[in-house]
């Protein structure tokens, strides 16, 4: 049985986090730089098997695209084609920086941690993994 490895991609960190086998839990897995994002991903593939992805899409208030959002689609291209016979699910990421911070604060996280943007990263590819999973209930 596979996870499913959802991604908060940005033009200079993207942010990964995994479920565990059973597809219930969703965890923080790393953050890494944009241009390593595939690269890393075919090396995670390798030892752990990967089913779908589900990538946050950036949307404005009014739900409309953002300067980001063709740099994310552009990127799910490059996922279709490293990763061919995966679906790719597309999760609103509005919000989940903030949800991000709130629940580094209050899991206790030291302040110096919290101001490492890339441990906001992989928290709010977190966020975005369990929004996808609490869908499909």
């Amino acid at each position: 049985m596979g996870r499913i490895l959802a991604i908060d991609f940005g033009t200079k960190r993207t942010g990964l986090a995994v479920t565990d086998p059973l597809k219930i839990i969703a965890t923080p897995l790393e953050t890494v730089r944009t241009f390593q994002a595939i690269d890393f991903l075919k090396n995670y593939h390798e030892k752990e098997e990967i089913d779908q992805f589900v990538i946050g899409m950036p949307k404005d208030l009014m739900n409309k695209d953002t300067d980001s959002t063709a740099s994310v689609r552009s990127f799910i291209n490059l996922l279709k084609k490293n990763f061919p016979n995966h679906s790719i699910h597309q999760v609103d990421e509005r919000y989940t920086s903030k949800l991000a911070m709130d629940a580094m604060i209050t899991g206790g996280m030291k302040k110096k941690d919290r101001r490492k943007k890339e441990n906001v990263d992989k928290i709010s590819a977190a966020i975005i993994l369990q929004s996808f999973l609490e869908s499909r209930l």
